[in-house]
C-alpha cells in the first residue's frame, strides 16, 4: 500500500478560519492577533482574565531514548489530543516552535506526521509568527549593548575576561562556536574571545517559556547575569539597562499562538528550548492557558524522558505550580528492535528477540517517571510494517513493569486510531492517581541535585567534576542561587553521556565539563560529555533537499 507523505496529507488539510477554532476554547474574536487566516496569537488581556478559573487535566507526553528509526512523540501528542476530541472531551494541545537549525540540518519538521499533524505545517517549521527572530534580536542587542558599553568607558568596569554572555543564532553552525569579536582596530572595540550558542539555547528563551507575563518577563531579564567585574562582583541584564528594550522586542512573542491539527482541533504551538541543552518544554504562559480553557491539555517534553520529562517535572513543574495527571511514554517495535541491536536496515522482518532484547529501555522510563509520583501509560506508536507478536511482546512487557501498554495508529487512521488510548489516559486522569512531587528538593545542594539526576534518572555511579566547577556551584551558593534547579545539558541518545550506548546501561559516569548559571530564567545548567550548546550541520544537510517546486511549494521539509 502507498501512503502519501507528511507534507502532501497537510497542503490537502481542510483547514478552518482561526476564528472558529478560537471559539472551540472560547477565544473572542477581538482577542486573537491572527497572522493570515490559520494562524493567530492570543492577546496577553484576555489570557490576564482566565487567571482563578479551575484547571483542566494535564498530560505530558514523552517517550524513550530517540533512535533513527523514529518514536513519533510529537505524533502521538496530536494524535491523543484529536482522540480526546473524538471521544467527546474538550481537549487542547501544546507543544514546541521548531528551530530552523534542525529544520534545515537533519531532522525535518516538528509537527507530527500522517493524519497527525498541526497546521500550517510549513509556516510552522520556518518563520512561523516570528517569534524566535524576536528572541534571537533581544538576545543579541543584549551582547551589542554590553560592547558598547565597554567601549564607551566601560563605567560599570566590566572584566572583558569575564564577559559570560555570548551571541545567538537559529541556525546550526559549528565555525561559530568560539570566535574573536571587536577585531580591525580602536573604532571597533577592544578583541576579545566569545561564541555563538543557537537561539534555542539562550537564555533569553528559557526566560520567555518560564515567565508568567509581561512584568515577571521584564523581571527575569533583569536578572541575567552578563558579566563580572575583577573582584567576581556581578553585572546584571538591568545594570546595562536593557531589559526594557528586549522586553519591548518579546512583547508580541510572549502570545501565545494558536493553530489547528488536521481534524480542526485547538493547538498552542510556544516556545522552543531544546531538551538536551535547555529545558526542552513549550512556554508555561500557552500551558496555564490552555489548562484555564480545555478540560485535558496534552503536552510534550523533548527527546527522551531521561532529558524533556525530568525537566518538565523538576523545573517546569516546579516554577509554574502545575502538575500532570497521567504521564504517555511513547515507544516503537522498530526502536525497540535498535536498542535490541538491530540495523535501521534490517528492522523490517519480524524479530521477537530483538524487540525484547531492546525493552529495558523502556523499562527504565516507566520506573523513573513512576518515582515522580505519576501514573504511566505506554502508547505504542505504531508503524505498519508491525507484527502482533512484535507488540504483544512489548505488552506483556510493559504489564511485568506494573504498567499498561495500548497501541495506537493515530499516524494512519487519526482520531480513529486513537480513540482507544484516549479513553484509557481520560479515564486515568480523571481518577486523580496521580500523587506528583520533585525528585530532589529546593533545600538540596547544587552539586547534590546534579547527583541525584545522574544516579537516579542516569543510573550512573558517579558525576564526574574537577574543583573548578565544585568550586563555581559552592560560590553560586554562597550567592543565593542554592535553591534553583538544575538543567542538564547531555546527549539524547543513551541514558549515559555516551551516545553509541544504547538500551539500558549501568556502571558508568556522568562527567561534568562546565557549569552555566541562567539566574533569569532560574536553573543552572550543567554541561555534560561532549554535548555542543551549538550543533554543526551533518554531511548531508536537510538544506540539500529544500527548494520550491514548480508549483511554487515547499519541497524537502518532510
Amino acid at each position: 500500500m502507498t501512503y502519501k507523505t507528511d507534507i502532501e496529507i497537510a497542503r490537502e488539510a481542510n483547514k478552518k478560519p482561526i476564528q472558529e477554532i478560537g471559539a472551540k476554547l472560547d477565544i473572542p474574536t477581538e482577542h486573537l492577533l491572527p497572522f493570515g487566516h490559520d494562524k493567530a496569537k492570543v492577546s496577553a488581556e484576555f489570557i490576564k482574565a482566565q487567571k482563578g478559573k479551575e484547571d483542566g487535566k494535564l498530560i505530558l507526553v514523552t517517550a524513550i531514548n530517540p533512535t533513527p528509526a523514529g518514536e513519533g512523540k510529537t505524533t502521538t501528542t496530536v494524535g491523543l489530543g484529536d482522540g480526546l476530541n473524538k471521544i467527546g472531551k474538550k481537549a487542547a494541545i501544546c507543544i514546541r516552535e521548531a528551530s530552523l537549525g534542525p529544520c534545515f540540518g537533519m531532522k525535518g519538521g516538528a509537527a507530527g506526521g500522517g493524519m497527525a499533524q498541526v497546521v500550517p505545517m510549513e509556516e510552522m517549521n520556518l518563520h512561523f509568527t516570528g517569534d524566535f527572530h524576536a528572541i534571537t534580536s533581544a538576545h543579541n542587542l543584549l551582547s551589542a549593548m554590553i560592547d558598547n558599553h565597554i567601549y564607551w568607558g566601560n563605567e560599570l568596569e566590566i572584566d572583558q575576561r569575564r564577559v559570560t554572555w555570548r551571541r545567538v543564532m537559529d541556525m546550526n553552525d559549528r565555525a561559530l562556536r568560539d570566535v574573536v569579536t571587536s577585531l580591525g582596530g580602536v573604532t571597533n572595540g577592544a578583541p576579545r574571545q566569545t561564541g555563538f550558542d543557537i537561539t534555542v539555547a539562550s537564555e533569553v528563551m528559557a526566560i520567555l517559556c518560564l515567565a508568567l507575563d509581561i512584568e515577571d518577563l521584564q523581571k527575569r531579564l533583569g536578572d541575567i547575569i552578563v558579566a563580572y567585574r575583577r573582584d567576581k562582583s556581578p553585572i546584571y541584564c538591568r545594570d546595562i539597562k536593557a531589559d526594557g528594550a528586549m522586553t519591548v522586542l518579546l512583547q508580541q512573542a510572549m502570545q501565545p499562538n494558536l493553530v489547528q491539527t488536521l481534524e480542526n482541533n485547538p493547538a498552542f504551538v510556544h516556545g522552543g528550548p531544546f531538551a538536551n541543552i535547555a529545558h526542552g518544554c513549550n512556554s508555561v504562559v500557552a500551558t496555564t492557558t490552555a489548562l484555564k480553557l480545555a478540560d485535558y491539555v496534552v503536552t510534550e517534553a523533548g527527546f527522551g524522558a531521561d532529558l524533556g520529562a525530568e525537566k518538565f517535572l523538576n523545573i517546569k513543574c516546579r516554577k509554574a505550580g502545575i502538575a500532570p495527571s497521567v504521564v504517555v511514554l511513547v515507544a516503537t517495535v522498530r526502536a525497540m528492535k535498535m536498542n535490541g541491536g538491530v540495523a535501521k536496515a534490517d528492522l523490517g522482518p519480524e524479530n521477537l528477540e530483538a524487540v525484547g532484547e531492546g525493552c529495558p529501555n523502556l523499562g527504565r522510563h516507566i520506573e523513573n517517571l513512576k518515582s515522580f509520583g505519576v501514573p504511566v501509560v505506554v502508547a505504542i506508536n505504531h508503524f505498519v510494517t508491525d507484527t502482533d507478536a512484535e507488540v504483544q511482546v512489548i505488552k506483556d512487557y510493559v504489564t511485568d513493569q506494573g504498567a499498561e501498554a495500548i497501541l495506537s495508529k493515530h499516524w494512519e487512521f487519526g482520531s480513529e486510531g486513537s480513540a482507544e488510548l484516549a479513553t484509557r489516559v481520560a479515564e486515568i486522569a480523571d481518577a486523580d492517581m496521580a500523587n506528583f512531587a520533585p525528585i530532589y528538593p529546593d533545600e538540596m545542594s547544587l552539586f547534590d541535585k546534579i547527583d541525584t539526576i545522574a544516579k537516579r534518572i542516569y543510573r550512573a555511579d558517579e558525576v564526574l567534576a574537577d574543583q573548578k566547577v565544585r568550586n563555581q556551584l559552592k560560590e553560586w551558593e554562597d550567592q543565593g542561587y542554592g535553591n534553583l534547579p538544575v538543567c542538564m545539558a547531555k546527549t539524547q541518545y543513551s541514558f549515559s553521556t555516551d551516545p553509541t550506548l544504547r538500551g539500558a546501561p549501568t556502571n558508568h559516569s556522568v562527567p561534568v565539563r562546565e557549569v552555566r548559571l541562567a539566574a533569569g530564567a532560574g536553573f543552572v545548567i550543567a554541561i555534560c560529555g561532549e554535548i555542543m550548546t551549538m550543533p554543526g550541520l551533518p554531511r548531508v544537510p536537510s538544506a540539500e533537499a529544500i527548494c520550491m517546486n514548480d508549483e511554487g511549494q515547499i519541497d524537502g521539509l518532510f
